[in-house]
Formats: structure tokens, C-alpha cells, sequence
């Protein structure tokens, strides 16, 4: 069964940018060996770390996101593991994540849909005239 996967990887800073071309060649080529299809690849840049990960400060940002099947993105898990360039990398399963927002977009479209609009539910009446102040009360300000 083929699911939507991101994998995002962080590359060490000092590699060459035909380097890093050939390492997300290589991880696009064994998806797509696998029976997997790359939907894209987004090189992020090179950006600061929030900490220090085997001894750098900052990395180079990729992010594949790819549908496949298990064993092949336990295949591409196990390449990044073992990959020296690569010093950080995460995969998170996107279709349950979608269906998530799916049913919380539709709770808030039926909830919106029972409430009525706050302008319709008061309808617009003219004011009121204000009722004269009773005379008891104009009295006790006279003789204070």
C-alpha cells in the first residue's frame, strides 16, 4: 500500500553543492527503485540549527516528499542513517496527517453552519427614547 511521506534531511554545511546533488539523486533513485514516486524536492537553503548537531551550527535543508510504500521508506531511512553527509533527518507520514485536517475543517464548517451570523441574529431596531429620570432621584440631587 503506497502512502504520502515527507522526509526532510538536514546536509553538513561544508559539502559542495554537487555533492548535495548527487546525494538527493541517489535517495530520488532508490525511492523510485522501490516502486516509489518523488512528488518533489525542495532544497530549503542552508539555515541555523537550534542546536548543535555533531558539532555544527547550521546545515543545508532538503525535503522529498515521496509515496511509497513502507519497506521502501524503511530503505531510505536506513540510507540517511548510514549516509556521513547527512546529520539529521526526519519522516512523517502525511495521509493520516491530511485526513486530520479534512475532519477539522469539516467540524468548524458544520459548527459555523449551526451558528447563526452575529448581524442576522440581532435584528436592527430603532432606538428607543430614553425614559425621563424618576423624580425622586432629581430631588435627592437638588438638595444635595
Amino acid at each position: 500500500m503506497s502512502r504520502l511521506y515527507e522526509v526532510m534531511f538536514i546536509l553538513r554545511p561544508d559539502i559542495a553543492e554537487e555533492d548535495a546533488e548527487k546525494l538527493i539523486a541517489g535517495f530520488t533513485t532508490s525511492v523510485t527503485n522501490g516502486g516509489g514516486t518523488v512528488k518533489s524536492v525542495e532544497k530549503m537553503g542552508r539555515r541555523k540549527l537550534a542546536y548543535l548537531v555533531r558539532k555544527f551550527a547550521d546545515g543545508n535543508y532538503v525535503l522529498l516528499t515521496i509515496e511509497a510504500s513502507g519497506p521502501v521508506v524503511l530503505e531510505l531511512e536506513r540510507r540517511l542513517r548510514v549516509t556521513e553527509q547527512v546529520i539529521k533527518f526526519i519522516t512523517v507520514r502525511m495521509d493520516e496527517e491530511e485526513k486530520r485536517l479534512a475532519k477539522m475543517k469539516a467540524k468548524r464548517g458544520v459548527r459555523r453552519a449551526a451558528e447563526p451570523p452575529a448581524a442576522a441574529a440581532t435584528p436592527a431596531t430603532p432606538a428607543a427614547p430614553a425614559e425621563p429620570a424618576p423624580a425622586s432621584s432629581e430631588a435627592a440631587q437638588a438638595s444635595a
